[in-house]
């Protein structure tokens, strides 16, 4: 298949569309948590205006790098465990 330029399955066409769907949905949800994380001493303390932005804004910075990261990791992991010839064991 991928060695010869060979047409994906629908199996393997399923597969990928899964793996995609779970690559983002759990690089949501971490992304999330990782906010959450930081900015959300922000919202649940009255703390000093300047600390409350730093954390609003290393919040808003680090989580779409975490997505990224994720969504990343995910895939390429996918990819080469879809390689033929490929033995995990």
């Amino acid at each position: 298949m991928y060695a010869y330029g060979g047409r994906r399955t629908k199996a393997e066409q399923d597969a990928a569309t899964v793996e995609i769907g779970y690559a983002l949905v759990s690089a949501a949800f971490a992304a999330a948590v990782l906010f959450g994380a930081v900015a959300g001493p922000a919202f649940l303390f009255d703390l000093p205006g300047p600390v409350a932005t730093v954390l609003l804004r290393l919040g808003t910075a680090v989580a779409p790098v975490v997505f990224m990261a994720r969504v990343v990791s995910v895939l390429v992991r996918f990819r080469q465990s879809a390689r033929p010839g490929r033995s995990d064991s």
